[in-house]
């Protein structure tokens, strides 16, 4: 039975999937994201996965940051280390088979989307938070990317202007409180014992940390305030958040949606809910679009298997 290869680049790792048509999901495998020689690096990783495949087809790369699709480039990914790179082109010249490029959160979205979460709700906004913070816009139905294809890039929106300075340039930017790495990073840097893992950071100011309860609470005032704006221009049905914050589960849900009602005087705010698919949406996502891209629809592949 043939299979494809699913690789999702993170800013920490790349997980990589191997799914046949069933929708059986074959193996799993991660390893490092490699910042230095990232182009080469991760075609090197999809090839050294699709040889352990004899009935691989295709294979699906997503990768955070601005990428376009049509053309396969991926025109900047801060925390990958990729810049102006025709990433589908060099997989597909190195592995000799179709590659598919998109865009790691809108193919995380799409999963949710069809099989996790969101199924059934056609506006909503995935909003994986990690390393980065980026979302995925659904309206009517439809993955939008925008004009240039840079929609959904609400971790750079500003919530404090003239805030603390973001990796992007810019100031204030929601990514810069609320990232799961930047969460670590500002607990260390007032006063928290460096190395503190994000979620032993939840812990800590639910029982009494004092440092872990400011930041923790500058996080969720951050993310109530990208979420008021966003819910006031779009009026999503529905937040679905991912990525390694949303294992808080309670911890973040309970006071993001307190704080996102005190925004909302008139109205009452989207529903929020944690991903179905966890970890796993964007690779998910990244089969789905390999297994579109050799010409099986969704109804082709018995997907409810996963």
């Amino acid at each position: 039975m043939s299979a494809v290869v699913a690789l999702d680049v993170g800013g920490t790792l790349m997980k990589a999937a191997v799914v046949d048509s069933d929708g059986h999901v074959l193996g799993n495998d991660f390893r490092p994201t490699p910042v230095e020689r990232a182009a080469d690096g991760v075609v090197s990783y999809a090839a050294e996965v699709a040889a352990r495949v004899p009935n691989a087809v295709a294979v699906g790369l997503v990768v955070p940051g601005l990428v376009d699709e049509d053309s396969g480039i991926v025109h900047y990914a801060a925390n990958v280390g990729l810049q102006d790179v025709p990433l589908r082109d060099l997989a597909q010249q190195r592995l000799g088979m179709t590659v598919s490029l998109g865009h790691d959160v809108r193919a995380g979205g799409l999963a949710e989307g069809l099989f996790g979460a969101a199924r059934g709700v056609d506006d909503f906004l995935f909003l994986p938070i990690g390393t980065g913070i980026a979302g995925a816009i659904f309206v009517g139905g439809v993955p939008y990317a925008g004009a240039l294809g840079q929609g959904g890039e609400i971790g750079h929106a500003p919530v404090l202007p003239n805030g603390d300075l973001c990796a992007c340039g810019q100031r204030g930017c929601l990514e810069t409180y609320a990232s799961a790495s930047s969460i670590a990073r500002r607990y260390a840097q007032q006063g928290g014992p460096p190395g503190t893992s994000t979620p032993d950071i939840v812990n800590r100011a639910a029982t009494g940390d004092l440092i872990a309860r400011r930041v923790w609470a500058d996080a969720i005032a951050a993310l109530s305030c990208a979420l008021a704006t966003y819910t006031m221009l779009l009026d999503p049905e529905l937040v679905v958040i991912g990525g390694g914050l949303a294992d808080a589960g309670d911890a973040l849900i309970q006071p993001l949606n307190e704080a996102l009602v005190g925004r909302l005087a008139w109205r009452d705010p989207p529903a929020l809910v944690t991903a179905g698919l966890g970890s796993s949406a964007g690779t998910f996502g990244a089969a789905i679009l390999a297994w579109r891209a050799v010409g099986f629809g969704d109804a082709g592949v018995n997907w409810r298997l996963f």
